[in-house]
């Protein structure tokens, strides 16, 4: 991927979740010990914050499933891991509406995003299934973790 498309994506996700170029400067790659974390802070109480972090470790092992799943072009379980996992159906099990409540408006926005994302990467798969197109899948897919580098460039947890 160009230097210039990777620009591309994550100036997209900055202005997902309401970032400015401010924020998607600090994240990019500075040696100087002299930079400072720009991202807001967030502070959840101790046990939600574990909880939480627990969820983002999972997410990332949802979408290394998803990627082993595709590279098996085993669709079915690529999309049986995005909605379960990811989606809209996994809000009650993440306890989405406990953390929601400690999230600044551009944090659940970006959430929001992510978990309708992957839903309808879900969706996409089943299309593709059905027409051999991955190609609108994919794009999907990229949608879903776009959300996920909004959030994290933006905010960080205490």
């Amino acid at each position: 991927m160009s230097f210039r498309v990777m620009s591309l994506a994550f100036a997209f996700a900055a202005g997902l979740s309401g970032l400015g170029t401010a924020a998607l400067a600090q994240h990019q790659h500075d040696p100087s010990p002299a930079q400072t974390d720009a991202r807001v802070l967030v502070k959840f109480p101790d046990q939600l914050r574990i909880h939480t972090m627990a969820n983002m470790r999972d997410h990332l092992l949802a979408l290394t499933q998803i990627h082993d799943a595709l590279a098996r072009s085993s669709l079915d379980e690529a999309g049986r891991i995005a909605e379960e996992r990811l989606g809209m159906s996994s809000l009650a099990a993440h306890g989405a509406h406990e953390v929601a409540k400690y999230m600044p408006r551009g944090m659940q926005d970006a959430g929001t995003a992510m978990h309708h994302g992957a839903s309808q990467f879900a969706i996409a798969l089943q299309e593709s299934a059905a027409t051999g197109d991955l190609k609108p899948a994919l794009a999907a897919l990229a949608r879903t973790t776009q959300a996920c580098v909004a959030c994290h460039a933006g905010y960080r947890l205490q």
